[in-house]
Order: structure tokens, then C-alpha cells, then sequence
């Protein structure tokens, strides 16, 4: 055992899972970075949205006014909301959504060539587009659960070999190991935690939405 490879095949491991971290930690936050940009265009559509419901004839303006003060709030995403909570969110912003198309769909039909009102439902559309990009985003864009528990089992086993490395040459460096386990825990708490769109530590920020609430104030009791 001695003279077989295992200081070689050591060192390979070592490599190898540098390479895997560092690879799904740029998968992790470019995710997480699509997701901050998905709220930052969210919170710009729906301000706009809500601005150009002033193109709207009465009471079409004060409905959709109505229903965007409601659809704001949904919006923002604080905590760790259950599967439950998230599905009622999302569901219920489709409602909304599909209430403002309903609305809008009137007066579209009895001025067909109206400029403004062209400009609102191309607003409105992509208040839609921006939903389902940020439930995409959030919901179904993670780092592919093998990749995880590749990572997972391979550290186990990196750190396996590195103790059976030392057992052979009978050096064994506590400081060495101790250093070598907390900076890969490190690295995969980190990981996991850019992943998750909601809770740990480092969240998406909900500012721009927040401040959009504060702008239009909140729904009608």
C-alpha cells in the first residue's frame, strides 16, 4: 500500500472537488442572480402597469388600480412561506393577472386603434411574462438535485481518503483535517444557501417591491 498510488489519487480528489464546487457555486448564483434581477423587473413592470391604468375609461381605471394594490403584496416574499403558502400566492396571482386581462379586454374591443390603450395592454403583458419568469426563477431554477448529492457524497469521500492517506503514512495533522472539514462545510452551506430562493441567510432582496407598495398604497379593507 505504500508504494501504490494514493498520495496521487489524493491529490486528484482534492482537485476534482474544487472543480464541482466551484462550478455549481457559479450555477448557484447565477440562479440567485436571476432571481434578484427577476423582482427588480417585476417591481418595474407592475409600477408601470399600474401608472398607465390611467389610459383606462372609468370604471375600468379604478378596477385595475384596485387589483394591482392587491397583487403587490402577493409579490413579496419575506420568511419561509410553506409549499402551501406559495401555491395559494401564485394562484392567486393568476386570478388577478387574468382579472386585469378580463378588464382591459372591454375597452380594447371598443377602441380597437387606441394608441394609449395599446400601451397599457403591452405593459399589462409583460406585468404577465414577469410573473412567470419570477415563479420560474424561484421555484424551478435550483442547482440539479444529483449535482447536490454528488458534492455531498464526494466530500464524504475525499475526506475518507485523505484520513486513509494519513493512516498509511502515520502523519496525521489535526489542524490540517480540522481546517480542511470546516472550509468544505463552508463552501456547501454556502451553496445550498444561495440555492434556496426563500430563508437562510442570504435572501433575494424584496425592496423594489416593498417600495412599489409604498408608492401605490395598500388595498382598499
Amino acid at each position: 500500500e505504500k508504494e501504490g498510488p494514493t498520495g496521487m489519487l489524493v491529490g486528484s480528489m482534492l482537485a476534482l472537488m474544487a472543480f464541482l464546487l466551484a462550478i455549481t457555486m457559479g450555477m448557484a448564483a447565477d440562479r440567485f442572480d436571476a432571481r434578484r434581477g427577476a423582482v427588480l423587473a417585476e417591481a418595474n413592470s407592475i409600477g408601470t402597469t399600474y401608472l398607465r391604468t390611467d389610459f383606462l375609461p372609468q370604471p375600468a381605471a379604478s378596477q385595475s388600480q384596485e387589483l394591482i394594490r392587491e397583487y403587490v403584496p402577493l409579490r413579496i416574499i419575506e420568511g419561509e412561506p410553506s409549499d402551501e403558502e406559495i401555491a395559494a400566492i401564485v394562484a392567486r396571482s393568476d386570478e388577478i393577472l387574468s382579472e386585469l386581462w378580463s378588464i382591459a379586454g372591454g375597452p380594447a374591443s371598443e377602441t380597437p386603434d387606441s394608441e394609449m390603450l395599446a400601451l397599457y395592454i403591452t405593459t399589462l403583458n409583460e406585468t404577465i411574462d414577469a410573473n412567470t419568469t419570477r415563479v420560474t426563477a424561484g421555484l424551478y431554477a435550483r442547482v440539479p438535485e444529483t449535482i447536490a448529492l454528488l458534492l455531498f457524497f464526494g466530500s464524504i469521500l475525499t475526506l475518507g481518503m485523505v484520513g486513509f492517506s494519513a493512516g498509511l503514512t502515520k502523519r496525521r495533522s489535526p489542524l490540517t483535517a480540522v481546517v480542511l472539514v470546516v472550509v468544505l462545510g463552508a463552501v456547501l452551506a454556502l451553496i445550498i444557501d444561495i440555492d434556496r430562493p426563500t430563508g437562510g441567510t442570504l435572501t433575494t432582496g424584496q425592496q423594489p417591491l416593498i417600495d412599489l407598495e409604498g408608492q401605490i398604497g395598500p388595498p382598499s379593507p
